[in-house]
């Protein structure tokens, strides 16, 4: 388990990584999500997005991104669970949560080549 958690990243870390996959040539992809309930549709979209690179970056909305978004019941997994699910999969590579609305400053920072 302390493998998969270890995709998990803060964003200071995942920047560093992110000069270092760059300039190996690799192409980074970056997606965003709730993931709150996972179904096939996420599991497609997840693996589709991994085909235009090298590097699949997964940014999950934290719990009051998903509540703001979803409404007050929402959302049914915490925030470090949804994260844990995301990294669990094979063609994800790294996972990092965002608490903002949407994951553009989060996009910038990581300065990803291509976003879906």
């Amino acid at each position: 388990m302390s493998d998969i958690r270890s995709k998990i990243l803060d964003l200071d870390t995942l920047k560093e990584k992110s000069i270092t996959i760059q300039n190996s040539g690799k192409k980074i992809v970056f997606t965003n999500g709730c993931f709150d309930i996972l179904h096939s549709g996420h599991i497609h979209t997840l693996s589709e997005a991994k085909k235009n690179g090298d590097i699949l970056i997964v940014a999950v909305n934290s719990d009051s991104s998903v509540r703001e978004l979803k409404g007050k019941n929402r959302p049914i997994n915490n925030q470090n669970d949804r994260a844990l699910i995301i990294a669990c999969l094979s063609f994800v590579d790294y996972v990092i949560v965002f608490d903002e609305e949407t994951p553009e400053k989060k996009f910038y920072a990581i300065c990803c080549l291509m976003c879906l």
